[in-house]
């Protein structure tokens, strides 16, 4: 059976699969290209110390690797203080961008000026509601499973959940799914696809900051995340509410979930031991991974990555069909 959808034609690719736009240089120009060029939609990362000319830079690498189409990652609630990051999006024209964290209304009324699909991720219903209202091309619902930030509805609720009340907007699920098997049930809860971000944290292409980051997701099992705010406190900033960060649970996170007021306090002490101004120390930094972490067995190029995700959801269709 061949494993195409309406998304497919919407966002003119070959494969109803894109990857996320990982923040902090996980999701560069590499990684986007690669799963671009395998028939997917590659996701490119926006936010890092570098700032808007990074993202400009990463967004001329991934055109100059790939002709196919590509997402750029942005959050809602950095843009309210920060609007010069949306400007390289429309400045150079991506075919798309993916709005998460916050309300989307006023960004996507001025992507939509510039001819640019407004991807809108949600983690609530309420969050789906307002994005169909500001004329979302496209709904991504984010379960609780997911690795970075993240709410906590249960991708299995929140999906069928939205599908419900989008109409003809197609919905794409997120949120433990890592293979071909969890793209079928997607497809089976009413998305039009799936968008993948652990699986392709430990992809080739993928430049994972943190040491260590894609072996880590490789010997972890589904029990081994937490979703906590720890390393939020660290960086120093304040996500929405209901917004919370899942990571694998290094000893970092063991040693401070649940101690947060502690941590507050110690902050300025722990950044103290960081020989980067400004940035913390490499024992405080994040191994954002998905409870689909128990999923991942290897770190192989994003092409087979997705050959073997279709592979599987067509012989999944298969034999469900018989």
């Amino acid at each position: 059976m061949t494993l195409r959808t309406p998304l497919c034609d919407l966002l003119g690719i070959e494969h109803p699969i894109g990857s996320a736009g990982m923040a902090g240089g996980t999701a560069a120009a590499p990684l986007a290209a690669a799963v671009s060029n395998a028939g997917g939609l590659g996701g490119l990362g926006s936010v890092t110390r570098q700032g808007p000319d990074w993202l400009r830079e990463q967004i001329r690498a991934t055109r100059a690797i790939t002709d196919k189409p590509f997402s750029v990652n942005q959050w809602c609630f950095l843009l309210d203080r920060a609007p010069m990051f949306l400007d390289p999006c429309i400045e150079e024209r991506v075919p798309s961008v993916t709005l998460s964290f916050g309300d989307p209304t006023p960004w996507v009324a001025k992507l939509h000026d510039a001819g640019i699909l407004a991807l809108c991720q949600v983690q609530t219903v309420a969050g789906a509601r307002i994005a169909l209202d500001a004329g979302a091309d496209a709904i991504i619902a984010q379960g609780g499973e997911a690795g970075g930030h993240t709410g906590s509805v249960a991708t299995m609720a929140l999906v069928p959940s939205i599908v419900d009340i989008a109409g003809d907007v197609p919905v794409v699920a997120a949120g433990g799914i890592a293979d071909g098997r969890g793209l079928v049930a997607a497809l089976a809860l009413g998305a039009q696809g799936g968008i993948m971000g652990t699986r392709f944290v430990a992809a080739t292409e993928a430049t994972a900051p943190a040491h260590g980051h894609k072996e880590a997701i490789v010997s972890s099992s589904a029990d081994d995340t937490v979703w906590t705010d720890v390393f939020d406190i660290v960086d120093g900033l304040r996500w929405p509410e209901g917004i919370s960060g899942r990571t694998i649970a290094t000893p970092f996170a063991r040693e401070w979930h649940g101690r947060e007021s502690e941590l507050r306090q110690q902050r300025d002490a722990i950044l103290g031991e960081s020989t980067v101004a400004g940035e913390a120390p490499e024992r405080a930094h994040s191994a954002y991974a998905g409870q689909a972490a128990g999923l991942v067995h290897d770190v192989r190029p994003a092409g087979e990555i997705i050959k073997a995700i279709v592979a599987e959801a067509e012989s999944v269709l298969a034999r469900l069909g018989r």
